[in-house]
């Protein structure tokens, strides 16, 4: 092993263990704010208005906030004008053990009449828009030292590279999305322009080896004047900051209650760890094509916050025998944090309906597949009744694992 290789290795697992023991010892709810860009890198320039400049104000308004606020912990990749390179900044939250990561950027485009605000989550994704977004950030690796051989296999200019590379955005995409949602619902309640449905999905670097739910929030464009200037005022970063810090407390509320926050069975500093392991070792090549098909999801708002409900007793997910043994695909319809009868009417005819209880969520989920091309079709009968957000998991002897490993 080379000594390059063996620092790439060693250096997360030391920081991590430092870190879980200095920054660990409390059950707050934790939250990393992540300012985009930094130092060399200014993001968006647009008559004057410099996006590494805006998101650092927001974020640090964002984190004030928050501090203020019970149950709350607050840790920043970045307090002052320093680049730090993308795949830290996901480890500065890794390292912390935090329950999300908000990355707060600003959006440009060449047609400066664009406006409104947009809010991603970690993904797959074949709209042309979303991969724009996700390789104009993603570009940010070039200005860092060695970047070929650190992201060894992804092309900054073809995010789809990307679906190669370890994922495990199924794990926690749902509640990344009920995140973004209330992100973007606070930005409509400021009466800003939602884009689209507002949460998109797309293969950003920057939240991809972030093991916790995370978002990346574009605030508006700095290249339209109203707008940008608005982001460049105090008030408008006051309005901003606000809007973003109340939707991650009301997350929090709804996913975590009032108290303080259990730690989940493993932690991310960890997953961090297994990580680094595992990329030191060969892995078996990806069907990209299969993968793609069965990651892709459009995305919709979550069902509506309901009041907290007492963790019952739930049948767990059985593993049926099948052609691969102890191998078995469900398609996830919906997560909430109401429990609802699992009668087929409730869940627009569809049948055999089953759910799991897990981090303080309902999860429904439908098939009961032993094979990925059986899979494939109950997602597309879940779609056609109407769960455009639904996508496929896996267990392997009742255990949940990613459906990257399963389709191996």
């Amino acid at each position: 092993m080379h000594i390059s290789s063996k620092i790439k290795f060693f250096l997360p697992i030391c920081l991590a263990l430092f870190s879980v023991v200095g920054y660990g010892q409390t059950n707050a709810f934790k939250v990393t704010l992540d300012a985009g860009h930094g130092a060399h890198d200014f993001g968006a320039v647009y008559e004057g208005r410099i996006e590494k400049n805006i998101a650092l104000a927001v974020v640090l308004k964002v984190g004030k906030i928050l501090e203020a606020t019970p149950q709350m912990q607050v840790n920043y990749t970045r307090k002052t004008d320093v680049f730090i390179d993308l795949i830290e900044r996901a480890n500065i939250a890794n390292r912390v053990n935090a329950n999300i990561f908000v990355s707060i950027h600003c959006n440009a485009n060449r047609n400066t009449a664009a406006d409104g605000t947009e809010t991603y989550v970690m993904g797959l994704s074949k709209v042309a828009s979303n991969l724009e977004a996700a390789k104009k950030e993603n570009s940010v690796v070039t200005l860092e030292k060695d970047y070929k051989q650190k992201y060894e296999g992804f092309d900054p200019n073809s995010p789809e590279t990307m679906i190669g590379m370890t994922l495990m955005q199924e794990e926690y995409l749902e509640n990344s999305i009920a995140l973004a949602s209330k992100v973007e619902e606070a930005f409509g309640d400021l009466g800003k322009k939602i884009r689209g449905e507002g949460v998109k999905q797309a293969p950003f670097m920057v939240l991809h080896k972030a093991y916790m739910p995370r978002v990346l929030i574009e605030m508006g464009f700095i290249s339209n004047t109203v707008e940008g200037n608005r982001l460049n005022s105090e008030e408008g970063q006051d309005e901003i900051a606000k809007a973003i810090a109340g939707a991650i407390v009301s997350y929090k509320k709804e996913y975590f209650g009032e108290g303080e926050v259990e730690a989940p069975a493993e932690t991310p500093s960890e997953k961090m760890i297994e990580n680094s392991k595992n990329e030191m070792q060969s892995v078996t090549p990806v069907n990209n094509d299969a993968l793609a098909a069965s990651q892709t999801v459009a995305l919709v708002t979550p069902v509506a916050a309901v009041p907290k409900v007492v963790e019952p007793a739930v049948s767990p997910v059985v593993a049926v025998t099948t052609t691969n043994p102890g191998v078995v695909f469900k398609v996830q319809l919906m997560a909430s944090s109401k429990k609802i009868d699992l009668s087929a009417q409730n869940f627009n005819g569809l049948p055999d309906v089953s759910v799991l209880y897990e981090d303080r969520v309902y999860k429904y989920l439908y098939g009961n597949a032993n094979n990925f091309e059986a899979a494939k079709k109950d997602l597309k009968q879940a779609k056609e009744k109407g769960y455009s957000s639904s996508f496929l998991i896996a267990f392997k002897q009742g255990k949940k694992i990613n459906i990257q490993e399963a389709i191996q």
